[in-house]
């Protein structure tokens, strides 16, 4: 006989849908220390560049070398441009970091101060518990992500003014669809992301070291970032999530382009089902001792 039944017979108001509700498990993970240092590092980025180009005299002030103008190099033109500079800079890396530790840290954490046990004994069914923990860390990494690029928005704003985001290519997109565009930029950028999420939630329901499956997440996206880079891979390359991570550059072109995202997003939803779907049936046969 299951805990749940014996809980339904002893308890008749019991129901497995308000086990650790989300808000619950929202406030614990609020209130953990590495959220809020985690947060004061993606709010403070757009300052620290904004301190780089003041000393250094402004993005393109000693021109590329090779003729070459960027995102960076316009980085300076206006409020829009700034955030978008922000999330060039911090998308190949910079925000891997909050993924990978929201959903890598959820599980293992609970295992490593012994309470993983207790919770399921409460009982909350496992399911459940899982479902609660995933959310609560997709609903954290989608701040971050948005975080950055509205403090930048923001920052820039008040440093560089508000304008069209002008780009590196020539032209401008209009000052109306600014907003927009970034917005399905930092869409695509959690979408991307979402490989990450599924490796470091799998890792952490596997292991009872937090920082085995946040470092375990951040690093085989390196590899895969480095298999990317292996030009002999051809077309194989398609297959790997990296090959997309910058496809939200096509939302700030003059003609949106959807064929690069919709292709990314395709892979990196894959990938993140499978992977969230081994850390469910793991889960649900593992032996809790911890």
């Amino acid at each position: 006989m299951s805990t749940a039944t014996t809980v339904r017979e002893v308890a008749p108001g019991y129901r497995a849908s308000r086990t650790l509700p989300l808000r619950v498990e929202a406030l614990r993970q609020w209130r953990r220390r590495r959220t809020l240092v985690m947060g004061g590092v993606l709010a403070a980025l757009p300052f620290i560049l904004m301190i780089a180009f003041a000393v250094g005299g402004g993005p393109g002030s000693r021109g590329g070398g090779n003729g070459r103008i960027t995102l960076i190099d316009t980085a300076t033109a206006s409020g829009a441009n700034f955030a978008a500079t922000c999330l060039f800079v911090s998308a190949g890396f910079l925000l891997v970091v909050p993924v990978a530790l929201f959903c890598g840290d959820t599980v293992a954490s609970e295992a490593s101060w012994s309470s993983l046990r207790y919770l399921l004994a409460s009982p909350v069914p496992r399911a459940r518990l899982l479902w609660s923990k995933l959310v609560v860390a997709l609903g954290f990494s989608l701040a971050a992500m948005v975080l950055l690029p509205a403090v930048a928005l923001a920052a820039g704003t008040a440093a560089y003014g508000w304008g069209s985001l002008k780009l590196p290519a020539g032209g401008a997109l209009a000052v109306g669809d600014t907003v927009p565009r970034l917005a399905l930029a930092v869409a695509f950028v959690f979408v991307s992301q979402l490989v990450t999420a599924g490796l470091a939630f799998w890792l952490s329901t596997r292991t009872d070291a937090p920082l085995g499956a946040v470092g375990g997440a951040v690093g085989l996206t390196i590899v895969g970032n480095v298999l990317d880079a292996v030009t002999a891979l051809g077309s194989w390359r398609e297959f790997l999530p990296a090959h997309w991570q910058f496809a939200w550059a096509d939302a700030l072109q003059p003609q949106l382009e959807w064929g690069g995202m919709v292709k990314g997003a395709v892979v990196s939803v894959s990938y993140a089902l499978v992977l969230f779907a081994l850390a469910f049936r793991g889960f649900s046969r593992k032996d809790i001792v911890s």
